[in-house]
């Protein structure tokens, strides 16, 4: 009962999100100078106004909107034209390649907004610390957000009906990851970038291919006898048409209670960093406390097929962490990273890893979302991002369906797949100082 009032409480949160974010960004703006539009939100406005204090943000500003010209993204003049029917089409790819292989959703709804839409090349032209540049930004990050977490939801409520669902390991991950997704930068800002290291990140992405290839080879497959015989137990009965529910994954061991109150304490310390100002030790010791409560949770056990797999409920928290840090600063959401942990380190098939790394993001998502429009109060196109949702939804229910007829070695070859374009994105990026691949 526990994971079905999470989806609940979850899917009223994301509708009440919606309607008051629509509302607060659908009032009538007040009128304003040539640059601005009488349908652009008011915080944009305020964005164009403030740009026009400094003598080298005005230049560009001035320079970049087109007054004369149809209003484009968010109701600038001369803005990308945003195509919804496009935006829908890309999001079913978006939906369907996260809920097949649990991972990537971000950087492929980042591709179409950045790569397909050119909505960060245009952000670009109004130059660094520009604030129309700064909002466009944030727009594009949070409206990737906005399909990586309607994904999460979809994905995981799917895998949970079929059994394909580790929530205890995906709850896990996620108390590392959300209170590793504001700690490491809070702690870490002007002091480390890991964007000055993105090249060698990309070098380390593509090891982890090679290692993946390694792990789907005899030898490397010997390693993991029990992922291997859940993987065949699971395929089998798919070809034989039977209720693969039946002998989905059964929690036999663990104490979710103290789970529980570990993430809603490491949740409640992201929104308090967030959403208040001062008292900054308040989040500090929510967060300790949520991660020191994870090394009561103790060992947890289920089965899968028949199968037996445990795990140690602090190690998943470790590396929760590890991934966390990581994806915060290289503007990811850490998808690709929480893959080859599922499958390396706690030893899932890849049927397993899917639906768990979706609640994983899920959760930060949520999180995250929340931060950046409630208390900070980013603007997203509702228009695209509405028809895009659409996408997601139809690529995330057809994700978990389809993917039970894939094997799991084919499902790890399109995560290497993918792998090597991450690798070779971050790789070119870091060393030659641009993308050989979008986004670009």
């Amino acid at each position: 009962m526990g994971i079905k009032k999470l989806f609940i409480w979850t899917g009223l949160l994301l509708f009440l999100s919606v309607v008051s974010i629509t509302w607060a960004q659908t009032q009538e703006p007040v009128s304003g100078p040539s640059l601005t539009t009488d349908n652009m939100p008011d915080k944009l406005r305020q964005a164009i106004h403030k740009s026009l204090e400094t003598k080298e943000h005005a230049q560009k500003t001035t320079d970049v909107i087109k007054p004369n010209d149809a209003p484009g993204y968010l109701g600038i003049p001369g803005a990308p034209q945003t195509n919804i029917l496009l935006g829908l089409i890309w999001a079913i790819w978006v939906g369907w390649i996260f809920s097949t292989v649990g991972a990537f959703g971000g950087i492929m709804a980042g591709v179409g907004h950045i790569t397909i839409f050119g909505l960060a090349d245009y952000a670009k032209q109004f130059g660094k610390g520009n604030p129309v540049n700064n909002l466009l930004t944030d727009s594009i990050r949070v409206s990737n957000q906005w399909l990586g977490g309607l994904s999460g939801a979809i994905s995981s409520f799917n895998y949970y009906r079929m059994g394909r669902l580790v929530a205890p390991l995906g709850i896990c991950l996620a108390i590392g990851g959300v209170g590793g997704s504001w700690l490491v930068p809070e702690l870490t800002a002007g002091k480390v970038s890991l964007r000055d290291y993105i090249g060698y990140f990309g070098l380390i992405v593509w090891l982890l291919g090679f290692f993946l290839i390694y792990e789907i080879t005899p030898r490397g497959a010997a390693r993991k006898k029990e992922a291997k015989a859940a993987a065949e137990a699971f395929q089998k009965a798919v070809k034989e048409k039977k209720d693969t529910a039946d002998q989905g994954v059964k929690i036999i061991h663990g104490s979710t209670v103290i789970m529980w109150i570990s993430v809603i304490i490491v949740v409640a310390s992201a929104l308090w960093i967030n959403l208040v100002s001062g008292f900054t030790w308040v989040a500090y010791a929510l967060v300790l406390i949520g991660w020191g409560l994870a090394f009561f949770i103790g060992t947890i056990r289920f089965t899968f097929y028949g199968v037996e797999f445990k795990f140690k409920a602090w190690i998943p928290m470790v590396g929760g962490i590890t991934i966390a840090a990581i994806a915060s600063f290289l503007g990811v959401g850490g998808g690709f990273l929480y893959v080859p942990f599922l499958t390396s380190v706690a030893g899932l098939p890849m049927f397993l890893v899917a639906g768990t790394s979706a609640l994983c993001v899920l959760i930060g998502m949520i999180v995250s979302i929340f931060s950046y429009m409630i208390g900070k109060g980013i603007l997203i196109s509702w228009g695209l991002v509405g028809a895009e949702l659409i996408g997601i939804f139809i690529g995330s229910m057809i994700g978990p369906r389809t993917s039970k007829y894939i094997p799991d070695k084919v499902l790890k070859i399109i995560f290497i797949v993918l792998a090597f374009y991450v690798g070779l994105r971050y790789t070119s990026k870091g060393f030659l100082g641009y993308s050989l691949v979008p986004p670009y």
